[in-house]
């Protein structure tokens, strides 16, 4: 099958590489976002599909943007039997959607209809989902509203980082992609609509959602620190106004009794003297870190980030008289 291939991140460059070592496809050219700056230097770099496609000799086009006309047309000269689509960044038209014979296929990081949108592994771990996967879905002119040719499921543990998923679902994606274009080939593929009754939407991150929220449940909290896990990661703010980047928490062995008349709540250690704190306190430093009282249950925090620094085990962090008890964290805005 001749293929245009579009697509930018990591994540996409499973798929390309998926459909070249399969040696079933010609790949008549790969579509990726313009070199931008990035750094303190502000260096140009390479997006990593292109990385992965100069590897290949594969010829590489980066339009800034893929509606005009004078890129249309030269997608018609390439004259591809189907496009395969993965995490390019760009929305196509309805040009572009029907000018090759079996159309645009895409390869999205949910089990459709559900994360629709730009963050879907993020918001599967941040929202505690159990499961998440691949859906190959043909395209249509909505934000991943297209018919549903194939899917892959893959579990979510309860310690499983946004990265870890990832890693998990652009293997598993690029696998699913080559089956599907042989059931496309074949003829045999049977396009199953999205029920929008169900759908949900991943909008794009922003910084305010990094901030964590210490009266939420200790167990959403989790889900954030692992779902913004390794990027852009939850933060809190040290008394002194400074950030601290949380990486890697567990929920606390503890109990929690709730007092509504003033917010507060009593934490109860095994073996440890009953002890009253609010949300965002540390209670208590630990063997492996700190223990921080949420708006129901406790966490404890087992690496952090300081600001200016580089990623360290909490206990570390402690040594170095980062947090003690009574220290209040995420008070301060920003």
């Amino acid at each position: 099958m001749r293929i245009v291939f579009m697509g930018t991140p990591d994540f996409a460059v499973g798929t390309l590489q998926a459909l070249v070592e399969s040696g079933k496809h010609e790949i008549a050219a790969v579509i990726t976002q313009p070199d931008r700056p990035k750094g303190r230097g502000q260096k140009m770099l390479m997006t990593p599909v292109k990385e992965y496609a100069l590897t290949q000799a594969l010829p590489v086009y980066q339009p800034a943007k893929v509606k005009t006309p004078e890129f249309i047309a030269q997608l018609r000269e390439l004259q591809p039997e189907i496009i395969v689509v993965a995490a390019f960044g760009q929305l196509l038209n309805q040009e572009i959607l029907t000018l090759p014979p079996l159309g645009c296929v895409n390869v999205h990081a949910s089990l459709l209809p559900k994360y629709r949108g730009a963050a879907p592994i993020h918001y599967a771990i941040m929202q505690g989902e159990k499961e998440s996967g691949v859906t190959i879905m043909q395209m249509d002119i909505g934000m991943d509203t297209g018919a549903m040719l194939s899917k892959v499921t893959v579990p979510i543990g309860s310690e499983m980082t946004m990265g870890e998923l990832h890693d998990e679902l652009k293997v598993k994606g690029a696998e699913l992609l080559v089956r599907t274009l042989d059931e496309l080939a074949a003829g045999t593929v049977k396009p199953e609509a999205q029920n929008e009754a169900e759908a949900t939407y991943a909008r794009l991150l922003d910084r305010a959602m990094e901030k964590i929220d210490w009266t939420q449940p200790a167990a959403k909290i989790h889900d954030l620190v692992r779902g913004f896990n390794p990027a852009p990661g939850a933060f809190t703010r040290l008394p002194d106004g400074k950030s601290l980047k949380i990486w890697k928490t567990a929920l606390a062995n503890i109990y929690t009794d709730i007092e509504t008349k003033n917010s507060r709540f009593e934490l109860k250690f095994f073996g440890v003297e009953r002890v009253s704190a609010p949300a965002g306190t540390v209670t208590a430093v630990t063997k492996k870190g700190f223990i921080v009282a949420c708006g129901s249950g406790a966490l404890e925090v087992l690496e952090v980030q300081p600001e200016s620094k580089k990623r360290m085990e909490a206990k570390v962090f402690c040594n170095g008289r980062g947090v003690e008890p009574g220290t209040v964290l995420g008070n301060i805005e920003g």
